[in-house]
């Protein structure tokens, strides 16, 4: 049975698997500050071990370490640490839909799903806002990790020292085409091309229309997406790194979408239209020959606004699931969810 950490605290023995959405930031505007949860999830699974022992499974996590050094381990031995909890050798599964370096919150989902099945593992002894501040002094971006860990459209400020956050409904009838290329782009290079200072213009026009935005999507306003989704901040500066993405960001609107913008640090371009909008190819063609009018090929994917956060399953030793192979359980949670 799956079942949010909101509603339930009981100490677990056995082994726990938490089911984590992805997520896109910066909403265009709102750098640093506006995320949202989407359909594509990552699992990681927890359970006490004689000897750590980190099974992979899945296409999308190559190179990812196999040790100790592992970002899973790591971040469950400070959930440990911050409660006074021992727990030295841990059996971890990791499982992910989510591509890595693509701009949809990979490294957030993960270090939110360490996190919740590290806490749940003991109990739930940390609280939901113990776990934010953690996971957004790992991270340094409240938007990704507060997406993924309370679902929805997160509007977060983050001081160096605290993160504060509001949550807001998804607007109804809205859906998310993500357009994914084919190459890596790591955070820290689509950083280094934006400039130490912009003109005052830009910061006014970022400001105006990053809390257009967030009202716009508070109040399931649409038809203004198009509009507040424009940005001077970051985008113009990313483009030369990402083929394509200009033509994509201006003309979108042209063919049916409500606005489009670069997912968090890309190289991923999102695009947000209308829910009877999703089955209709027209959007899908013009990204893909935009993109492949510069080389670049990419799939395609229809998502949703994910309404939740990180879910969770506890399976005792003594349960029929309980299986001491990681990855046979993560097939079998796969198989669940897919159902």
């Amino acid at each position: 049975m799956l079942y949010d950490t909101d509603r339930d605290s009981n100490a677990v023995k056995g082994r726990v698997v938490v089911k984590v959405p992805a997520s896109t930031a910066n909403l265009g505007p709102g750098f640093d500050s506006l995320g949202m949860a989407l359909s594509l999830y990552a699992w990681v699974s927890i359970a006490p071990a004689s000897s750590t022992r980190i099974t992979l499974v899945g296409d999308n996590l190559s190179g990812i370490a196999q040790d100790k050094s592992n970002l899973i381990y790591v971040v469950a031995q400070s959930v440990f640490e911050k409660a006074g909890v021992v727990l030295p050798e841990l059996d971890i599964g990791i499982r992910s839909d989510i591509p890595l370096t693509r701009g949809l919150g990979s490294s957030a989902s993960a270090i939110v799903g360490a996190l919740v099945a590290a806490n749940a593992l003991i109990g739930d002894v940390l609280s939901k806002d113990e776990l934010f501040q953690m996971a957004t002094a790992l991270e340094k971006h409240p938007d990704n990790v507060g997406a993924s860990l309370f679902g929805g459209i997160i509007a977060a400020a983050w001081d160096g020292s605290r993160a504060e956050y509001v949550r807001i409904e998804p607007p109804k009838g809205m859906d998310v085409l993500v357009a994914i290329p084919e190459f890596e782009l790591s955070t820290k290079k689509a950083r280094n091309v934006l400039p130490e200072q912009i003109p005052m213009q830009d910061a006014v026009f970022n400001v105006t229309h990053s809390s257009l935005l967030t009202a716009a999507l508070a109040s399931g306003r649409l038809d203004l997406l198009a509009h507040a989704m424009r940005d001077r901040l970051h985008q113009p500066y990313r483009a030369a790194l990402i083929p394509g993405m200009e033509t994509i960001l201006r003309e979108a609107t042209e063919h049916g979408a409500l606005g489009a913008v670069l997912s968090g640090a890309g190289p991923t371009l999102l695009l947000l239209a209308r829910s009877e909008l999703a089955g209709n190819g027209q959007l899908v063609s013009f990204v893909r020959k935009a993109m492949a009018d510069e080389g670049i090929q990419v799939t395609t994917r229809w998502l949703e606004p994910c309404l939740h956060g990180p879910q969770v399953r506890v399976v005792g030793k003594d349960d029929p699931d309980f299986s001491q192979e990681p990855g046979q359980f993560l097939s079998f949670i796969e198989a669940e969810v897919s159902a």
